[in-house]
């Protein structure tokens, strides 16, 4: 597949599962940390056993030197896959041999204005969490968003509303949100992370079109699908590639992009993505370039 003239835009990278494996390897020598043979996620895995895996990629970017090193690595590793605009996201409450403050810096410091940043917290966390990143984030320009990320379980003490008041100090501070939202899960799931926590774009939201109200919602406010197509098949939020319902988004009006999610974690690339993107019954070498291009326009901004 050509790719876009303008350059491929990846909104949805996460740093802690996008490590080079050489890098993995070699970082997880110095740590003690045994990297499993089956480290990449496998398809209908499930969401709850994918996020187990990066407890072995956190494990070995706990100091501020692993993160730099990574957050550089991603953004040479997306340049030379044609991405021009990226953004990385990752959890600093997660690194633990620093101060979420100089976890942040050391990203920043990484990825040297080729990217954006965005702060993530988990469901689940307390809201003094997100509250402290965006806190964070208003002191840093690098820092582009937040994100609610991972997902909703029954045990969890706090629900997405919880996290309302924090997403809306975010927006009057010009910081960008976006919410990891129907991944799998109820439609729902998306119209409250747009109408209770003011999510300018939706990490997954496979289930969109499920919903009527969710749909016209997310049509209406412009708001922006981040589309990751292999991480969808390895979570089981889709069956096959071939179901991913991106062309049906693109025909309603839907804003949407393309994204790796987690290059190393499900062995794919920037170009990779587009490719299979590209081959969705319905899609045109049109439709592709467009969501390349909607990915250059709603890349978040700082003002």
């Amino acid at each position: 597949m050509d790719l876009p003239q303008s350059g491929l835009s990846d909104l949805h990278r996460h740093l802690d599962g996008s490590l080079r494996l050489e890098t993995l390897r070699e970082l997880a020598r110095v740590a003690g940390v045994e990297v499993p043979e089956d480290i990449a996620f496998q398809p209908g895995m499930g969401l709850a056993a994918a996020l187990e895996r990066f407890r072995v990629t956190l494990a070995v970017l706990q100091d501020e030197a692993s993160v730099r090193r990574v957050a550089a690595e991603i953004c040479e590793d997306a340049a030379r896959e044609g991405v021009r605009t990226l953004e990385v996201r990752f959890a600093p409450q997660l690194h633990l041999q620093a101060s979420m403050e100089r976890i942040v810096d050391a990203a920043l410091d990484g990825l040297g204005g080729r990217a954006g940043l965005i702060l993530c917290t988990l469901f689940g966390e307390p809201p003094a969490v997100i509250e402290k990143l965006v806190a964070i984030a208003a002191e840093r320009p690098g820092v582009v968003g937040i994100d609610l990320a991972g997902a909703p379980r029954p045990q969890h003490s706090w629900g997405m509303a919880a996290y309302a008041s924090a997403f809306a100090e975010a927006r009057r501070r010009g910081i960008g949100r976006t919410v990891h939202a129907g991944e799998g899960r109820p439609a729902r799931e998306i119209l409250e992370a747009v109408t209770v926590l003011g999510a300018q774009r939706i990490g997954h939201g496979t289930t969109l079109a499920e919903d009527p109200e969710a749909l016209e919602v997310v049509i209406e406010r412009r708001v922006v699908i981040e589309a990751c197509l292999t991480s969808n098949v390895h979570t089981g939020a889709i069956a096959t590639i071939g179901e991913h319902p991106l062309p049906r988004w693109l025909e309603s009006g839907v804003r949407a992009t393309i994204n790796t999610d987690n290059t190393l974690l499900s062995a794919v690339d920037a170009p990779g993505e587009y490719a299979r993107a590209a081959r969705l019954p319905g899609m045109t070498a049109e439709t592709v370039t467009a969501c390349a291009a909607v990915g250059h326009v709603a890349a978040f901004q700082r003002r």
